[in-house]
């Protein structure tokens, strides 16, 4: 089986600043890759390069969408661009509130991504909001409540499911779990963990809590300086580290566990 998204010697610079230095990597579908590294590495430069919120100097970002066309991201027409955005990938961001729409229901939310598919049937379209607001735990009767009424978590669990709702091929996280106290922490991971099992989702998650990648990734990348120093599947990587810095990373945690 042929790969979901091809990485080719992406580069980025802001300057004499290289941000991301000749990355390059494949990611499956179904298969869910952690990027880690400390502020200044590089990580979330370079997932903004790939969901194309950023533009790449060099390089090549590659896509098989559910057509089975492979897709070159920095060649496609806008249109097709933003229609691809808002239909088969997902960003999830640090802040829920840069993911979601303030001003509108939590249904509406929802539904705005579902009008982007097609769907038109109001009734429908309020049936699948209130399904995936119970796939994310918020209560069915909070479908007509503004997110502003949200308290932090509920309102990460609520951009989970304006995301999931039109099932993306390919969905970006940037510290999903950034910003939270240690228990709503815990429960959005065991949900992400539910939701990436059950619906077979395909991730790149950036973190830079290894507790987070060791519990939700299959493949680790660890970025230091802007370039990759170490990969591999994630327990390998934490368990037995070869480079310097990831080992430095991993007896951090253990330290200050």
């Amino acid at each position: 089986m042929g790969y979901l998204l091809n990485i080719n010697q992406l580069t980025k610079t802001y300057g004499n600043l290289t941000a991301c230095d000749n990355i390059s990597f494949d990611l499956y579908s179904g298969q869910i890759l952690g990027i880690v590294g400390e502020s200044g590495s590089g990580k979330s430069t370079l997932l903004n390069c790939i969901g194309s919120n950023l533009s790449i100097d060099g390089g090549k970002v590659t896509y098989t969408n559910s057509n089975n066309e492979i897709l070159n991201i920095k060649q496609l027409p806008e249109a097709q661009h933003r229609k691809l955005t808002k239909t088969e990938w997902g960003f999830v961001q640090q802040n829920p509130r840069d993911g979601l729409r303030m001003n509108v229901t939590a249904g509406a939310n929802i539904a705005e991504r579902l009008l982007n598919v097609g769907v038109r049937h109001y009734g429908n379209i309020r049936e699948e909001a209130k399904y995936w607001l119970e796939q994310v735990e918020i209560d069915t009767n909070r479908i007509d409540d503004l997110p502003s009424t949200f308290s932090g978590g509920m309102q990460q669990r609520l951009q989970l499911a304006r995301v999931l709702v039109t099932k993306p091929g390919l969905i970006f996280m940037d510290e999903p779990t950034g910003g939270l106290d240690v228990s709503v922490q815990a429960r959005l991971l065991d949900l992400l963990r539910s939701l990436v099992r059950n619906l077979d989702l395909s991730v790149i998650l950036v973190t830079h809590d290894i507790g987070v990648v060791r519990l939700l990734a299959h493949r680790l990348l660890v970025m230091k300086n802007g370039q990759i120093v170490e990969s591999g599947l994630t327990d390998r990587v934490l368990d037995d580290p070869q480079h310097p810095y990831t080992q430095q990373l991993v007896s951090s945690v253990l330290i200050n566990n």
